[in-house]
């Protein structure tokens, strides 16, 4: 390793008195070993990229297992010690924040940026020269990007099903696709005004998970479904309902203080038990002239939330009880049935009450029940996604598939605009930085050019992953390119390359320029970095 790769430093004291360290040396072995971790990263999960991925299993500290090949998810659950190696696992992150989709490619990307950057570095050019021609390639990467992209329109439901269609062929759920992807487009387009939407709140799209049946038996709902049971057994279906959900307790108050009272004579006690028959009656009487009959209690974890005696008088009055509703779904069901929660009994009045056409217990053929409220009279934008599996492991795995589907359509509401996939725009770009690194001068041309030659590593990874010979492969892909074929990418069904847009497979422009974005981003700060300090 040179000697003159890192600045002299200043001040390293600690390094001397050890004898460890020559002062000169330490910055590039800290920046040496910056990039091994980060490689390191990568390497790992680079198998999974593509549609041909493979697939990880993860165990945790409890021995619960997770099998996916989802690169945040694999890179979130990882146990990574070194500093720099933490800044890929937040790279995956918000690469998964920011687009949803293209976590692996991300890091992929990230780890063939950092082995460019210790070649160079090896050739003794200074960090700083080289963090400032990434920007450079950068900016004109995502030059490139925009002029190659499509503009699509959100009335075109084709495009953005097989937009989603190939987010879904990296997953282990991949044969649902053509179930899944319709589901996550009507999902989005049910929450959202296509013509002035600029961002989807997938908030507004709730995923149910119920253990039973086969990802087959996934399904759609306009409306609210709740995993929970109904209370009382006597009623299970309502029509036109009129729903309240309440905060407060149907059960007998409690004194603020721990006190006892001692009951000397049955008359005492029958006058105790009178007093408490009398005031639940009283609020159920309250809740049936508000016009409710079907009700939502939240969870209480200070006393019961509903006693036996009120669930009678509740089952007398034919009005259906659901309880143990969570504290975070409480904003979900007011924004999809149009109720408003109920703090006290006095507030409860009936234009505090959604409405429905119909509210029902849902048998699903022996693995468990559902309810249902569908047909709500004034609806917000809200739908649910109910997501079934035959166990744990598929069902994780099928939720997580269809959030980066919504994912994807969320890209195009945010920027309507598609590129290829398949490799087509890593290549694209590689070439056309090579072009542009002829137009430079001096160490600024080397960098662009390595720049673009390490994002050679998304095909050749898609080719090596599918049994491709990688280096024919992305040899016959560059000559392809250079002969003026934008779209040429991988087709891994076929095990060849053929015009990627023909075989449908395409891509959100953000998920590329956000990829390629957050990599570059990350890769510069790790360059940056000249010594690591642990402070106490």
């Amino acid at each position: 390793m040179p000697e003159n790769v890192g600045p002299r430093a200043h001040g390293g004291g600690g390094g001397r008195a050890k004898g460890t360290y020559q002062d000169r040396d330490k910055p590039s072995q800290i920046r040496f070993s910056n990039i091994a971790a980060g490689k390191a990263v990568a390497d790992a999960i680079r198998t999974s990229l593509g549609p041909k991925g493979m697939d990880k299993m993860i165990q945790d500290a409890k021995g619960d297992v997770t099998i996916t090949n989802d690169g945040a998810t694999i890179l979130k659950q990882m146990q990574v010690l070194h500093p720099a190696a933490k800044m890929l696992v937040e790279l995956s992150k918000a690469q998964d924040i920011e687009a949803g989709d293209g976590t692996t490619s991300v890091v992929v990307i990230a780890g063939a940026l950092l082995d460019a950057c210790s070649r160079l570095l090896q050739k003794g050019i200074h960090p700083t020269i080289i963090s400032e021609s990434f920007q450079k390639a950068l900016e004109k990467g995502i030059e490139v990007l925009t002029n190659m992209a499509q503009p699509v329109e959100l009335s075109d439901r084709e495009t953005l099903l097989n937009s989603a269609t190939t987010s879904l062929n990296s997953k282990v759920v991949c044969q649902y696709s053509s179930l899944l992807s319709p589901m996550s487009v009507d999902a989005v387009m049910k929450v959202i005004d296509p013509s002035t939407a600029s961002s989807v709140d997938l908030r507004d799209i709730k995923i149910v998970k119920k253990l039973g049946g086969t990802i087959d038996d996934c399904e759609l709902v306009e409306g609210l479904v709740l995993t929970q049971k109904v209370a009382n057994t006597g009623v299970t279906r309502v029509e036109k309902a009129k729903i309240g959900l309440i905060q407060f307790c149907l059960s007998a108050p409690k004194t603020d203080m721990d006190n006892q009272i001692v009951v000397s004579d049955y008359a005492q006690m029958d006058r105790v038990l009178r007093e408490e028959r009398a005031y639940i009656l009283n609020l159920v009487k309250q809740i049936k002239k508000a016009g409710c009959n079907v009700l939502l209690i939240q969870k209480s974890i200070l006393r019961d939330a509903l006693s036996d005696l009120a669930l009678h008088f509740l089952n007398k009055m034919k009005i259906m009880v659901v309880k143990d509703i969570e504290r975070e779904d409480i904003e979900f069901i007011c924004k999809t049935i149009g109720t408003k929660p109920v703090a006290h009994i006095d507030q409860f009045t009936p234009d505090m009450l959604g409405s429905a056409e119909l509210a029902e217990e849902v048998n699903l053929n022996s693995s468990g029940k559902l309810i249902k409220i569908t047909g709500c009279t004034n609806p917000g934008k809200t739908v649910t996604i109910v997501v079934r599996g035959s166990n744990k492991l598929v069902l994780e795995e099928a939720e997580r598939s269809i959030h980066d589907a919504l994912c994807v359509i969320r890209c195009l509401v945010k920027k309507r605009a598609l590129i290829a996939g398949g490799g087509a725009p890593e290549i694209e770009l590689a070439l056309r930085l090579n072009e542009y690194a002829r137009t430079l001068s001096g160490m600024d041309s080397y960098c662009v050019r390595a720049y673009g030659d390490a994002l050679e590593v998304i095909p050749s990874t898609l080719a090596e992953n599918a049994g491709l010979n990688p280096i024919s492969t992305v040899t016959e892909l560059r000559n392809r390119h250079a002969q003026g074929e934008k779209t040429a990418g991988i087709n891994v069904r076929k095990g060849g390359i053929s015009n990627i847009l023909e075989e449908l497979v395409v891509q959100p422009l953000l998920v590329s320029v956000s990829a390629l974005t957050l990599a570059t981003e990350t890769v510069r700060s790790i360059l940056k970095i000249d010594d690591v300090v642990s402070s106490v």
